[in-house]
């Protein structure tokens, strides 16, 4: 096929390149244009919705099925078949085994699933053999460095196994640690998926994380589970990750870089592990966020980038110890004749008993004798986001801070947790308890001037919450859901997917259908409780944007409009999804 890849393996031996059959020869066109007639067949029975069979039209029509050429041997052997069209090839396999997976089992599902289930299987790249291993499941699966076993993570009980390749025999590897391996913050009406793998030591040890540590794995049992962090993660509340400095790696190195981010206090930094017998030591740590980390192909050098709220993110070198580090750029010079702005960890309780976290943003020549009008701007968690510098630009209908800041406004950003159910309630609940909180802490906030503002996600929850109180003096929603029922039967056309996972499974947290819970589809939804609102609301909508479809906001402000409340709504022509979330 003209449109599968063509790639050798590092190794020389193995040609993989994509098959297809011929296609047939177009019949010709004998119809007048009056005679034509263009119509979409949506059939009950379809694994995939006729919207995501148009959007996907053109990737099927280029769909090709990898196979492997033996240039030795002069033979070629199939790998990937209709069936198992996902065929996962290492050009640095240590063996002749590859994953492939066959989803189409649960290809409907995916209008009312968030999770993208598949059967694994194991294919002999020389032989052709295929061997099932694993049924439905939606977790990332990885095959070890030589290949003798599988390892995944298994949702139904929180624990990773591991498939004995030799053997073909079965194990839960961590069952019995006895520390939970799944979001420990998960709070969307789905089951909690895992903290991730890192890979895999030399001696094929599986190594994998919990929400703070590195734990390695033994897959014949022999040996008990270790933490290679010795529980120090835990213990001082400090996330560690691994950090892959050579990209053609194929196990993980005794002597590791691990990247560090303290979930309390938000400062991160750079640990060095020797697994065999240390603790991680720390090389560089502070009120910083750090990335872009590379290292010298052919030196011990690395470069990256070290940032704050205040501090633009240059560039920095140094030996892999951290000691020493220059900085070998001057990108942003002219802010220094800017008023900036500062940024600080705050935390309250909210109306559920909940403890929260937030950031709040104050202008660098800052009064605490003055009263300052504040904006409230949220998504879901964005308190880790705490010494993230952010230049002063047009972010489309999100708060720029360092923006708002400089010109005067302080800028509060609550944490938000959510009750499967009532996304609504729960923003209200973490929002609005902040708000007052600052409010009553602050005095230099002026209560008379906030102002509330989120954009998609964000959109609607501002959209709710002003339904349920009048503490706000302006709203701004960009691109909100404002009808549940509505939105729930509606397609996402970016994607041709049916919106209802994210309903009952995802993002909108509703956690049922809107047959058995028609109840919670009202009481979150904004159009119900439109007869109370008093606060100006300004709307943005593109009118094809492929995740809120802009009639949201037209039920909104239709309903605004009736009952005289003052509302006002842009919608941008011919304008796609463009947005970011923070």
């Amino acid at each position: 096929s003209e449109h599968g890849a063509l790639y050798f393996h590092e190794n020389g031996k193995e040609l993989y390149f994509g098959t297809a059959e011929k296609p047939e020869p177009e019949i010709k066109d004998t119809l007048t244009e009056d005679e034509k007639v263009s119509v979409d067949i949506w059939n009950w029975k379809d694994p995939l919705l006729q919207s995501q069979q148009l959007k996907e039209l053109e990737k099927e029509e280029k769909r090709n099925f990898s196979a492997v050429y033996f240039p030795a041997e002069n033979k070629g052997v199939q790998l990937a078949t209709p069936d198992q069209k996902d065929v996962l090839l290492d050009i640095r396999a240590q063996g002749p085994l590859s994953l492939a997976y066959d989803r189409d089992p649960y290809r409907k599902n995916i209008s009312w699933e968030s999770s993208r289930y598949k059967d694994v299987y194991l294919v002999n790249r020389k032989t052709g053999e295929r061997r099932k291993i694993l049924e439905k499941t939606a977790s990332t699966v990885r095959l070890s460095p030589f290949q003798h076993y599988v390892g995944w993570f298994n949702i139904a009980d929180s624990s990773w196994y591991v498939y004995d390749v030799r053997n073909a025999t079965l194990a839960n590897v961590t069952g019995e640690i006895g520390v939970p391996f799944y979001n420990e913050q998960n709070d969307i009406p789905e089951e909690a998926g895992p903290y991730g793998i890192a890979g895999w030591t030399k001696d094929e040890q599986l190594v994998v994380y919990d929400r703070f540590d590195l734990w390695q794995i033994d897959p014949s049992g022999k040996k008990a589970p270790v933490n290679l962090t010795e529980g120090e993660g835990r213990k001082n509340e400090i996330r560690f990750r691994y950090v892959k400095l050579d990209p053609e790696e194929i196990h993980l190195p005794n002597d590791m870089l691990l990247r560090a981010f303290n979930v309390s206090n938000k400062k991160a930094g750079y640990y060095a592990l020797d697994t065999r017998n240390n603790l991680p030591e720390q090389l560089i740590y502070g009120d910083f966020y750090f990335r872009s980390m590379k290292k010298a192909k052919d030196a011990d050098r690395i470069i990256w980038t070290k940032e704050s709220f205040t501090l633009f993110p240059d560039l920095y070198t140094s030996d892999l110890g951290f000691e020493d580090p220059v900085r070998i750029t001057e990108a942003n010079p002219q802010q220094k004749d800017y008023n900036w702005g500062t940024t600080e960890l705050v935390h309250w309780v909210n109306f559920d008993g909940d403890s929260l976290e937030g950031i709040l943003v104050k202008p660098e020549n800052f009064d605490p004798g003055k009263k300052y009008p504040m904006l409230v701007y949220f998504y879901e968690r964005s308190s880790n986001l705490l010494n993230v510098y952010r230049a002063p630009k047009p972010i489309r209908s999100t708060i720029n801070w360092t923006y708002y800041a400089s010109n005067g406004y302080i800028i509060f950003i609550p944490d938000i947790v959510y009750n499967t159910g009532y996304p609504g309630p729960s923003a209200f609940n973490c929002v609005v308890s902040g708000t007052q909180e600052m409010c009553n802490r602050f005095s230099f906030i002026d209560r008379n001037r906030l102002g509330i503002q989120g954009q998609s996600w964000g959109g609607y929850q501002t959209a709710y919450i002003i339904t349920q109180t009048d503490m706000f003096a302006a709203a701004m929603a960009g691109a909100p859901v404002s009808n549940m029922t509505s939105a729930y039967g509606g397609i996402r056309w970016g994607t041709g997917l049916s919106r209802a996972f994210q309903y009952e499974e995802s993002q909108s947290r509703i956690g049922a259908t809107l047959w058995e819970r028609r109840d919670l589809y009202i009481l979150n939804s904004p159009l119900f409780f439109a007869n109370q609102v008093n606060t100006p609301l300004l709307m943005m909508h593109n009118d094809k944007d492929g995740a809120v479809p802009w009639y949201q906001g037209i039920e909104f402000f239709n309903a605004l409009r009736r009952l005289d409340k003052p509302v006002w709504m842009l919608v941008y022509n011919n304008a796609p999804q463009k947005w970011v979330m923070n």
